[in-house]
């Protein structure tokens, strides 16, 4: 038996979690296009849009990245699975560069580490190590083992949600409804942030998901469209219909959803007044 060629199965697992290479299955499963023909659709595509890619990835202290899909089981090759974009933000400025210069990268590491991926599940993905390593902190696999291992020991009951830690789908879902749940038993994002150690950003990608399937719901849209349209597991968006259930039948559950939703909406009429701005 030979050496197994380990650096290249990373190098190969990274670039299956690429948007070319997402974009280039999606066209050959789902047009039923060859290689060849999915690659010229890249290339116009690339070319076309590519000015608006450079815009979102150049905001200052992200970087967006592919992941694999939350709702994927353990055990399924990178290659075979659903991926999602995910947009992190991993240096959120004065605060990190006061960490940096008080702890050094070692502190920084373990302060983002389990904050950005909290938001990268927000988003519909779960991290591992190796997008960590190469693709956000710049270092070996090696290195994020030592750092998740520090953190575990410093907190054993925190939830750090990876690829590699999670093998059960259940838990994962109670968790990401369990945030939705103290919100809509009036909890504000500050309570919910310390109960939970979770940093604004993810709560806020959780509550938006939520309030996107209310809204798809009240326009009898089916769940397998909520799934296709947000680009959230299925499993996800029957968990969030239960929970909406449930608020027809509370009034208080009832009146922090219709709030929720004011909130939402706000927010979208206050994102297109920009974009036309």
């Amino acid at each position: 038996m030979g050496i197994r060629p380990r650096k290249r199965e990373v190098r190969e697992r990274l670039a299956e979690k690429t948007l070319e290479a997402r974009f280039l299955t999606e066209v050959v499963q789902g047009l039923n296009c060859s290689p060849f023909e999915a690659k010229a659709v890249l290339g116009v595509v690339q070319e076309v849009f590519a000015p608006l890619w450079r815009e979102a990835s150049a905001l200052p202290g992200r970087t967006v990245l592919m992941a694999i899909d939350a709702d994927e089981p353990a055990g399924k090759a990178v290659k075979d699975c659903r991926q999602q974009l995910v947009v992190l933000h991993v240096h959120r400025g004065p605060q990190d560069d006061g960490l940096l210069q008080r702890g050094g990268p070692q502190a920084f590491r373990r302060a983002r580490l389990p904050d950005l991926c909290q938001v990268a599940l927000s988003q519909g993905g779960l991290l591992t190590a190796e997008d960590l390593a190469y693709r956000v902190f710049f270092v070996t696999p090696r290195t994020i083992s030592r750092e998740l291992k520090a953190l575990r020991e410093a907190a054993p009951g925190r939830m750090i949600p990876m690829r590699s830690t999670v093998h059960d789908l259940g838990p994962v879902l109670t968790h990401r409804t369990q945030i939705v749940r103290l919100a809509l038993e009036g909890k504000t994002t500050s309570e919910i942030c310390r109960r939970l150690k979770h940093s604004p950003e993810a709560v806020a990608n959780y509550l938006s998901t939520f309030t996107r399937v209310a809204q798809l719901d009240e326009r009898g849209c089916e769940p397998g469209e909520m799934a296709f349209l947000l680009r959230r597991g299925p499993a996800l968006v029957r968990k969030y219909l239960e929970l909406l259930e449930e608020c027809r039948r509370d009034r208080n559950l009832a009146y922090h959803l219709r709030e929720l939703l004011r909130v939402g909406q706000a927010r979208e009429k206050k994102g297109r007044s920009r974009s036309h701005g």
